[in-house]
């Protein structure tokens, strides 16, 4: 099968398409012909070996010291099951993530049964692969983390990207009124996935801004503890979505940081969503796995809207 290579980290020219084996069968995982996978700024990140601050180090001894030793990056997507998984039989679409392993930027990948979850047919499989990064993330910190009641005041800063544009469609879902924080070029698009309140950040820097928010929700990582006390009401929480290391392991009250789990029942629910047309994933599709330069040129500029897919058995 052929696949997208890191054999050290760089810039997106370090990746190489070849031919590679099959992964092999292991207990607990299927394997998956990919029709479609992101590419997110979770992979930019191992890609590059750029971690938030403080993950450096560890992340080397845990990934590999000059490279990746998972080669295959990659873990959303959308496909074919080519073997049953559960009481999915082969041949069926299906969604999710493929966890610690990664290698969705295949033909073929190996996923966790768990986190699977069967497509819809009124969604395409490049919609599928392109929400469920952001989506999962979102639905995650919002729901289950800062459990945002109909009502609340919350602010999305970075509301364009993968995970930014899911939590305002998602908060908005869950009955809050969301400000998004975005470029200005993007605010009828903020306003259409359902933001009531618009920040042009080029206009009007976070760094200066007040606010008496229930929840502030930052994708992009240029916000810390520090802030919470000027953008929050008393008893308010604060989502770092991109949080370092000493942010990570500090427990304080009202500050949510870590890792989204990867459910197949979060992934059921957001594909619904967007089968309803309650939920847009936003996301573009730029070809077969040649087209993984140009995505993560895309990631690396730090501007891009929504998702991006590659279409691996194109």
């Amino acid at each position: 099968m052929r696949a997208a290579l890191v054999d050290r980290y760089g810039p997106p020219a370090e990746v190489r398409i070849a031919e590679v084996p099959r992964p092999g069968s292991a207990k607990g995982r299927v394997l998956v012909r990919v029709e479609a996978a992101a590419v997110t700024s979770g992979d930019a990140r191992i890609r590059a070996g750029r971690f938030p601050r403080g993950f450096g180090p560890l992340a080397r001894v845990a990934l590999g010291f000059r490279g990746p030793r998972r080669r295959i990056l990659g873990v959303a997507f959308s496909g074919v099951l080519l073997e049953p998984a559960g009481e999915m039989r082969a041949g069926e679409a299906v969604a999710g993530m493929s966890g610690a392993l990664m290698g969705a930027h295949a033909e073929v990948a190996s996923a966790p049964v768990t986190a699977l979850a069967r497509k819809p047919e009124a969604l395409g499989h490049a919609e599928a692969a392109g929400l469920l990064f952001g989506g999962s993330t979102a639905l995650h910190f919002l729901r289950d983390r800062a459990r945002i009641r109909p009502g609340d005041r919350v602010l999305v800063n970075g509301a364009s990207g993968a995970v930014g544009s899911s939590a305002v469609q998602l908060a908005r879902h869950l009955g809050a009124r969301v400000t998004a924080v975005a470029s200005g070029g993007r605010e009828e698009l903020m306003r259409a996935l359902g933001a009531e309140g618009f920040v042009d950040y080029t206009l009007t820097p976070l760094e200066g801004r007040r606010g008496d928010f229930d929840v502030v929700f930052d994708a992009v990582g240029n916000l810390g503890p520090a802030d919470a006390p000027r953008l929050l009401r008393p008893g308010g929480s604060l989502v770092l979505a991109v949080a370092g290391l000493a942010d990570t392991l500090r427990r304080r009250a009202g500050i949510h940081t870590g890792a989204s789990p990867e459910r197949a029942e979060d992934f059921a629910l957001l594909m619904e969503l967007a089968a309803r047309g309650e939920l847009d994933p936003l996301t573009e599709s730029l070809g077969g796995l040649d087209a993984i330069h140009e995505a993560y040129r895309r990631v690396d500029g730090g501007h891009k809207l929504g998702n991006l897919v590659i279409r691996p058995a194109d």
